[in-house]
């Protein structure tokens, strides 16, 4: 029997995908408590798909990072398996948009939203390194 190690993931890197989740979460709730009351019901939804589609990005980044890191992939390789991610993203949020329009453009939306909280988010760990210098 071959037992299979879990590839090494920093634990900042853990905590900033967690903590992008969290406050995409928290944007998620608060999208639904100011858009349901205002009859914007379906773009908060589509929104939080889109927040739901970053979310996804991340988790496959992390993963895909850790994989090139144990196996050692070629570039080339890489490069691919970043562009097929992306590409399934955009065409899963193309259809959202392009069926359920117009609400469906909400998703582009949460998707750039979220990307805003995941940079932020990422920044947390820098600022307090250099805080302590």
């Amino acid at each position: 029997m071959v037992v299979m190690e879990t590839p090494y993931t920093p634990p900042v890197t853990r905590a900033t995908v967690r903590r992008s989740a969290v406050i995409a979460a928290v944007v998620a709730v608060i999208a639904f408590a100011v858009c349901i009351p205002m009859g914007y019901g379906l773009y908060a939804l589509f929104g939080v798909v889109g927040l739901a589609l970053g979310l996804l990005n991340s988790f496959m980044v992390m993963r895909a990072v850790v994989n090139f890191a144990a196996t050692k992939p070629s570039r080339g390789r890489f490069t691919g398996s970043v562009l097929g991610r992306l590409a399934v993203i955009t065409v899963l949020a193309f259809a959202v948009a392009l069926l359920f329009r117009p609400q469906g453009v909400a998703v582009f939306a949460g998707i750039a939203i979220y990307q805003f909280v995941a940079v932020m988010s990422s920044m947390v760990p820098l600022i307090k390194e250099i805080k302590k210098r």
